[in-house]
């Protein structure tokens, strides 16, 4: 099987304040064979794919923090020299586990693989609104956490961001007075029709 060159963007370090391009570094020299592992166990363990789509999320942010940083208890850091992982749509071209032949499959993770049973919307949604993040993030905090009631008011801290706008996508289809809040001017004129916007002053943060 023929050996093929893999992109990747390498996280390079720890990251304060915010990101700039030189904490990462984009790279085509890493290689690979298109083929399951020999060994019967291991092939059985994974599955070859082709990215048709890759979700580039806020939480990758998070990831760049250093280890022992607040959010560390909730998500495993990036590190240093390590290609960034996150969600994507890819499209099964080999395998030998019986639940996943030729089909279209999220991929993060192999333990976490799954198949997609609805084609009939572009399957880039499956990296956003129909995806674990933002999609599932505001369908499970919204709905399965808060269960807020038609009338009720709803208050959306960073309305603007990619977890924000589906939330108030949610509360306003639901009946619910929303205020949502934004850093600045350019952010407010992104909150979905209907969000009662409450412009925060600019500050800037050090995560």
């Amino acid at each position: 099987m023929a050996e093929v060159k893999n992109k990747q963007v390498i996280f390079m370090e720890y990251v304060k304040g915010s990101s700039k391009e030189s904490d990462m570094n984009f790279t085509d020299a890493a290689t690979f064979k298109l083929k399951l592992p020999d060994d019967e166990d291991e092939a059985s363990k994974a599955v070859l794919v082709k990215n048709l789509y890759l979700s580039c999320d806020p939480v990758m942010r998070i990831l760049m923090r250093k280890p022992g940083d607040e959010t560390s208890a909730y998500f495993t850091p990036y590190a240093p020299g390590s290609p960034l992982s996150g969600y994507g749509v890819a499209k099964v071209l080999d395998s030998r586990n019986s639940n996943f032949k030729e089909e279209y499959s999220v991929i993060t993770a192999l333990e976490s693989l799954r198949k997609i049973q609805h084609t009939d919307v572009p399957l880039s949604y499956y990296t956003g609104i129909l995806g674990n993040m933002p999609g599932m993030t505001a369908y499970a905090g919204f709905n399965e956490v808060c269960s807020p009631k038609k009338g009720e008011y709803v208050f959306i801290s960073a309305a603007s961001g990619a977890v924000g706008q589906v939330v108030g996508q949610f509360a306003k289809l639901l009946g619910c007075y929303v205020v949502g809040s934004a850093g600045s001017k350019e952010k407010d004129v992104h909150l979905y029709a209907g969000v009662r916007g409450l412009l925060y002053p600019t500050m800037s943060l050090a995560f």
